[in-house]
């Protein structure tokens, strides 16, 4: 994958695009905790690609992953005593660690999703980071990477999609250079970790939230605005992401190619509100930048759920409005 002019260590989860380094401590991996859950890991899946008959309605649905479906041990929110903790599947490793998991029944609920429906994973990882993720079920044939620069089509970038963002990105935005040369000269080193560009079609940001400076992210925010870029806190994450590279426009693309008559999405951050948007029917976690600032829409729920059980219960809503199982299953 593409990188900048050099490359510090990778940061776990969403840290593994090509970054350069500022005058500042190198991050750590994902928020690991010190002591991890005893878990199965999940086998990388070998059936064939979900085959969807054209003749019959087709039910598309498009789930972000991280903090959605799938969590690391700081995400999950456990709240009952150890001893009724669910039993857990790792679904990513990284640093040769168990990183992400679903709990076993979130897993079987996505597999019997994933051979029910056309599932396709979307995410803005970058197709490396989507990469070390395993999910349980049969292997998706589409999966949407880089918050949509990327069209996974049986694991490979499809070439038509990806210069077709390409070139609206250059029509419509100021160059991903000015972007990143105007962080770096507002930015100070006290709080600014790491500036990383991903797949060489945006750029985020390691802070310090503490150090972050009140206003800081409201001025950037109005500099890339008229010059075709939107920005958004995530965490201790800041996205820089050009107006044209959205999720919702890849879910649309995936759901021309397959024919979809129905459209089902879920996400926890501002970068997935688009896609959540976009579709038939949407849900969203307790937890999240959404939650946070109250974000709602007509066709989305809001679940209660929070950490890995908002996972179980989004994929109970899905299979339950794909009607693949009775609604009081």
């Amino acid at each position: 994958m593409s990188g900048t002019t050099s490359t510090p260590a990778n940061t776990g989860a969403a840290d593994g695009s090509s970054a350069s380094s500022v005058a500042a401590p190198a991050a750590v991996p994902a928020e690991a905790p010190e002591t991890t859950p005893t878990v199965a890991l999940a086998a990388a899946p070998e059936a064939a690609p979900v085959a969807v008959s054209s003749a019959a309605p087709v039910t598309l649905v498009a789930s972000d992953l991280d903090r959605t479906l799938i969590y690391s041990a700081a995400s999950m929110e456990l709240s009952m005593p150890d001893e009724r903790a669910p039993r857990l599947l790792c679904v990513e490793v990284y640093g040769r660690a168990p990183l992400c998991y679903m709990t076993e029944t979130a897993a079987a609920l996505l597999d019997e999703l994933a051979r029910t429906t056309v599932f396709v994973p979307t995410t803005t990882r970058t197709r490396e980071q989507f990469g070390r993720i395993h999910l349980p079920g049969p292997a998706s044939r589409y999966a949407i990477c880089a918050n949509g620069g990327h069209i996974l089509v049986d694991g490979v970038s499809d070439p038509d999609w990806q210069a077709q963002v390409v070139r609206r990105i250059a029509d419509e935005c100021v160059s991903l250079a000015q972007v990143r040369a105007h962080i770096l000269a507002t930015s100070d080193p006290a709080w600014l970790l790491k500036e990383r560009v991903a797949e060489e079609l945006f750029a985020y940001l390691v802070v310090d939230r503490a150090a972050l400076p009140e206003g800081w992210m409201k001025e950037l925010a109005a500099w890339a605005d008229p010059r075709g870029w939107t920005v958004s806190l995530q965490g201790r994450k800041i996205y820089a992401v050009p107006k044209p590279l959205t999720k919702s426009a890849a879910m649309a693309e995936v759901a021309r190619r397959t024919g979809a008559t129905r459209t089902l999405a879920a996400g926890d951050s501002l970068l997935d509100a688009d896609l959540l948007l976009a579709v038939d029917r949407a849900w969203r976690p307790g937890h999240g930048e959404l939650a946070d600032s109250g974000w709602g829409a007509p066709n989305t729920e809001v679940l209660r759920e929070r950490g890995v059980a908002a996972g179980e219960e989004i994929l109970r809503r899905f299979l339950r409005a794909a009607d693949a199982r009775p609604a009081g299953h």
